[in-house]
């Protein structure tokens, strides 16, 4: 008798609803328009789907919000702080933890502390806040990912892989002691949610070991990474998430944590570190820009949320329907002829602009330009992640040309259910048949940083 198989369905019931409004043609048409087509800048409520980020979207378990209630709001010392530290020392295994108010407030405080002015910080590929905390420190990045992340059909499964041979011949041409630490993410956004491998990362630690460099730990969605450790590694298959996560830490010395992604909940993050001196220093820094160190700019509630939120990260069941939504759009687009980022990604879809839209030149903002005309389509909101994400060079005031001219959809945890997916895989394919009619952007306002949060732009 053969045996039959359950369909995939997410591992959980739902207990209140969010009413979702679907707008016309005409309503989104000038919302964008007032919008300055950047989609940072639309009305959620003018939003149907909204795939613009996984940071803080996610759907809260009943006993995250039952944790909520428990909140300890005493300005030092809350309960909530022990209850977070002790899940921080269980599930990652650092000796320390400052709590801060989301991810950005952990990258300021270890720029800060360990970059000084002409270091030099290797990374697997950039991200925008990262990089730009390393660059107001003095630091100078350095990308030192595997060639192919480059390459979005390139279906290599460990495409966050930290290439050694860059990684060496940056500590031979600077010297290890203008190299304050190797920035390792798992897994990498840019690169459109590429992990890293167990492997890789062990001779990355033998490297830096050997030179006495750090390892900094951008830390964000290893639990995803993890898990495509599991998945796809060899010989690793039968641990638990929760081991490889744990493994994963004790290859680094510090870490950076927005807790709005893995962590499940809607605003938090915090520093961790192995180093008695680095967690004095930060506990000093933190005063200065978050609050107090037992509470980091976040209310007692917030804290216990994370704690709780950080055990549910690693659950089978939860980790395995969190990336298997991820691969049900991404196998439908494939299908359809759709270009997008392969392998695909733990926390979203990556469409290829270039090849979506090869008629219109990356000086026109090709992934800005789809991002505008997939929220005309349907009312879907996603984001661009390719030369406005970019920037500028800081020395010589030229746009970057990245590679990847990338419009990321990024799916919430626990939010949206398999028939959304179908609406926004159909939308996606929609706009595809009709991508020889669609024109560029032209940027009109350009803010000093981070440039893709507010800048503005109308159509050519």
């Amino acid at each position: 008798m053969t045996e039959t198989h359950t369909p995939w369905a997410e591992p959980y019931k739902i207990k209140m609803v969010e009413p979702l409004a679907m707008t016309t043609r005409e309503h989104r048409e000038k919302a964008l328009k007032e919008a300055g087509y950047n989609t940072f800048l639309l009305k959620s409520e003018d939003v149907y789907i909204d795939l613009l980020t996984d940071s803080g979207t996610s759907a809260m378990s009943d006993r995250q919000w039952a944790g909520m209630m428990l909140g300890d709001e005493a300005y030092a010392g809350s309960r909530n702080f022990y209850h977070l530290e002790a899940a921080v020392q269980r599930y990652y295994g650092y000796k320390h933890m400052i709590p801060t108010h989301q991810g950005r407030g952990a990258e300021n405080l270890i720029s800060r502390i360990l970059i000084k002015p002409g270091d030099i910080v290797p990374g697997n590929m950039y991200f925008t806040t990262t990089r730009l905390h390393q660059e107001l420190s003095g630091g100078t990045f350095a990308d030192i990912i595997v060639d192919v992340a480059h390459d979005p059909n390139n279906t290599f499964p460990f495409k966050g892989n930290v290439d050694l041979n860059k990684l060496e011949a940056l500590i031979k041409l600077h010297g290890a002691e203008k190299i304050p630490y190797v920035s390792i993410a798992t897994t990498v956004n840019m690169a459109g949610g590429q992990p890293i491998s167990l492997e890789n990362m062990k001779a990355v630690r033998e490297l830096t070991k050997k030179h006495k460099i750090r390892i900094i730990h951008d830390m964000t969605r290893v639990a995803e990474n993890a898990y495509m450790i599991k998945l796809l590694e060899k010989g690793q298959g039968h641990r638990s998430t929760a081991e490889i996560v744990l493994e994963l830490c004790s290859l680094t010395d510090g870490a950076t944590m927005s807790a709005k992604k893995d962590a499940l909940v809607n605003i938090g993050g915090f520093m961790a570190t192995n180093e008695w001196d680095v967690f004095e220093e930060a506990r000093n820094q933190v005063v200065i820009y978050e609050g107090l160190h037992t509470y980091g700019g976040l209310a007692g509630r917030d804290m216990e949320a994370m704690a709780i939120g950080i055990s549910e990260s690693v659950d089978e069941d939860h980790i395995r329907a969190r990336v298997g939504q991820v691969f049900y759009l991404g196998e439908k687009l494939m299908a359809a002829g759709i270009p997008i980022v392969k392998p695909i990604g733990t926390h979203g879809v990556f469409l290829d602009a270039k090849a979506f839209l090869p008629h219109i030149p990356q000086t026109s903002f090709p992934a800005q330009t789809l991002a505008a005309e997939l929220y005309l389509d349907a009312g879907v909101r996603t984001m661009e992640r390719g030369i406005v994400s970019a920037g500028r060079n800081k020395d010589t005031g030229e746009n970057y040309l990245p590679e990847l001219e990338l419009v990321r959809l990024t799916i919430p945890r626990r939010v949206y259910t398999q028939a959304h997916m179908d609406v926004i895989a159909a939308s996606v394919i929609n706009v595809h048949k009709q991508r020889e009619k669609i024109t560029g952007l032209k940027m009109t306002y350009e803010p000093k940083y981070l440039r893709f949060f507010q800048a503005l732009f109308e159509k050519i």
